[in-house]
């Protein structure tokens, strides 16, 4: 990346990449697991995934949702893996970067909330705004869509002609959810094919983010 705007990213980045903040919480998990950041962003997307935090699978791999979840979500958004994972037009943003780990039980543990408030407004400043954010999952929904997300997953998702076509809010893709897709049959009949048309709009052939435009007409400007 060349210019100030992706210098300033790269620093942010590694930064993000050398976090420990969270070593002693995640020390003390049922994992017992060290801190591994998975950031997958570069300036100039259109289009934000924000997840939840890295599963056990993605914590090994090092890319976002490379597991069921990730092919689940591909499937749901009509995206290649090839297009899915290019960093020019896809960013993946998570609430928390590191895998939180398990519990005595088993269970994932959430995001710890430390994390976006160390790195998340700063990262949005740098790469937005974006013309689709992907908000999956109550944690990202209740970052980008504040107040008018508290009715929880179901309710946000089902008003998604409200936040459309800058947000879809999407259920989390975990195979667990399946149940939840069976209940709510409307979320593949409409939320889908409205968020797919949005994403081929965007990525079609000849398209340019509204910042790349400004950048080009400033820099023809005397």
């Amino acid at each position: 990346m060349s210019g100030r705007e992706g210098q300033s990213f790269d620093a942010l980045a590694a930064r993000i990449r050398a976090c420990r903040h969270c070593a002693a919480r995640f020390k003390a998990t049922a994992t017992a697991h060290a801190p591994r950041p998975v950031l997958w962003a570069e300036p100039g997307a259109r289009i934000l995934i924000a997840g939840q935090a890295p599963g056990a699978r993605v914590h090994e791999s090092g890319v976002p949702f490379s597991d069921p979840s990730g092919d689940r979500l591909r499937a749901w958004l009509g995206l290649s893996a090839e297009t899915f994972y290019d960093r020019s037009r896809i960013a993946i943003l998570p609430m928390a970067f590191c895998f939180p780990g398990y519990d005595a039980r088993g269970s994932d543990l959430p995001p710890p909330p430390d994390c976006a408030r160390l790195w998340r407004a700063q990262l949005m400043e740098m790469l937005g705004p974006f013309d689709l954010v992907v908000a999956v999952g109550g944690h990202a929904q209740r970052w980008h869509l504040g107040a008018a997300a508290r009715g929880g997953v179901t309710r946000t998702v089902a008003r998604w002609r409200e936040f459309a076509p800058e947000v879809f809010a999407l259920p989390h893709p975990s195979w667990r959810n399946t149940a939840w897709l069976k209940r709510n049959p409307w979320f593949e009949a409409e939320v889908l094919p409205a968020l797919r048309a949005r994403i081929a709009e965007l990525l079609g052939p000849g398209r340019n983010t509204a910042r790349g435009a400004r950048a080009a007409s400033a820099e023809g400007a005397p």
